[in-house]
């Protein structure tokens, strides 16, 4: 196939679109496809080259207010159409869109090309945790607008599913996100590595992920004091200086990846995930295959990666002493954490990225093959930007 990847965000920048994003592309380098990925300028606004194999085409991009390692695109329909119509790929893949994927959205419907579109950000429900909640109606119709538009919309939870179905969207299908079960593995645990952040021996409750606004870390404060444990937080971004304040008992690691990452989450003896936005949440999964149990949220995309009573637990949104409760219940009882972690482990075994990513291809096929044309409906506002 000739696919084009318009990615919303890209490298240099690592948050789970791009991690999805290159495991797509090992796959597509691995069967011999041709891809165009179309991305924003980093800061150093370099304009083209290749990753895995693949043409990247950088837009020029400022950065966004307030969250400057996120860069937004710049330039109009037009611009998109021309790249697509001189790639002339046999499909587009929408990873995650909302500026240049709505953009890429009408540029493909203009040039009768078919559309593929990952719903993988909750990006309406961020606009009251940033302190806009008018802008939240403005959101969804962007979103309904950009999934109206596309041949077929893939989201990754139950939960996506039912919301974009909710709001009227067509042509939604289930693809969930694989893990690395050779890279997160229980085998990865590392005792000095523990001691170098608990070196008191306590039990280490870990979280991984963007620090910023709507992923809700500063709810971790609601696990201050108990007894014979240690918060570790790794990641970073604009929320770290206020977080290491609100948490001033916790271990903030800063980013890591690779390697390094997956020790961590191996070393951890339980994992939290207090974000209330998330359509999937791969770190959850990433904890899982490292033999961690999970206790989480109650909403989005952990309800169908955590089992109750089996693989973590979940709380009510907001119920931060549930939250609590549910790691003492963890942390306090050792006999019941080594089985919701042998449990964890198995139920991701057969989530491998190789799998999902035939899905994925599978998808491209069924619209290159013609699936029903996408809603004549451009724009609830009928204009284009």
């Amino acid at each position: 196939m000739r696919i084009a990847i318009v990615a919303e965000s890209f490298l240099p920048l690592m948050n789970g679109v791009t991690h999805s994003i290159l495991r797509v592309l090992d796959h597509l380098q691995e069967r011999g496809d041709e891809v165009l990925v179309i991305a924003p300028s980093g800061h150093d606004g370099e304009a083209a080259g290749r990753v895995k194999g693949a043409e990247v085409h950088r837009l020029p991009a400022v950065p966004l207010a307030g969250y400057t390692n996120v860069r937004v695109a710049l330039g109009g329909v037009y611009r998109v159409k021309r790249i697509l119509a001189e790639y002339a790929p046999d499909v587009v893949h929408l990873a995650s869109p909302f500026v240049l994927g709505w953009r890429a959205a009408q540029a493909a419907h203009q040039l009768g090309i078919p559309t593929v579109a990952i719903y993988q950000t909750e990006v309406p429900s961020y606009a009251a945790r940033y302190g806009v909640p008018f802008l939240e109606n403005w959101a969804w119709n962007r979103v309904e607008n950009i999934h109206l538009l596309s041949s077929r919309t893939l989201v990754p939870s139950t939960f996506a599913l039912n919301q974009l179905r909710g709001r009227g969207i067509p042509r939604v299908r289930m693809w969930r996100r694989g893990v690395d079960t050779a890279r997160f593995s229980p085998a990865k645990r590392d005792d000095g590595w523990r001691a170098s952040v608990a070196p008191g021996g306590e039990r280490i409750i870990g979280y991984v992920g963007r620090l910023a606004v709507e992923k809700q870390v500063e709810d971790l404060a609601a696990l201050a004091g108990i007894p014979n444990t240690r918060l570790v937080v790794v990641g970073d971004g604009p929320q770290r200086a206020a977080l290491e304040a609100a948490l001033p008992r916790a271990v903030f690691t800063g980013f890591l990846g690779g390697d390094d990452l997956a020790r961590a989450v191996a070393s951890f003896d339980l994992f939290v995930h207090p974000g209330e936005f998330e359509t999937f949440c791969q770190t959850i999964q990433e904890a899982m295959a490292s033999g961690v149990p999970v206790v989480a949220t109650g909403r989005g995309g952990p309800l169908d990666l955590v089992e109750n009573s089996r693989t973590g637990w979940l709380y009510e949104p907001g119920d931060l002493s549930a939250m609590r409760a549910r790691v003492q219940d963890l942390v306090g009882d050792d006999a019941k954490r080594r089985a919701f972690a042998a449990a964890a482990h198995a139920s991701v075994q057969d989530r491998t990225w190789p799998a999902l990513c035939t899905e994925l291809v599978q998808h491209y096929a069924d619209v290159i093959a013609g699936a029903p044309a996408p809603a004549q409906k451009v724009s609830k506002a009928g204009a284009s930007s």
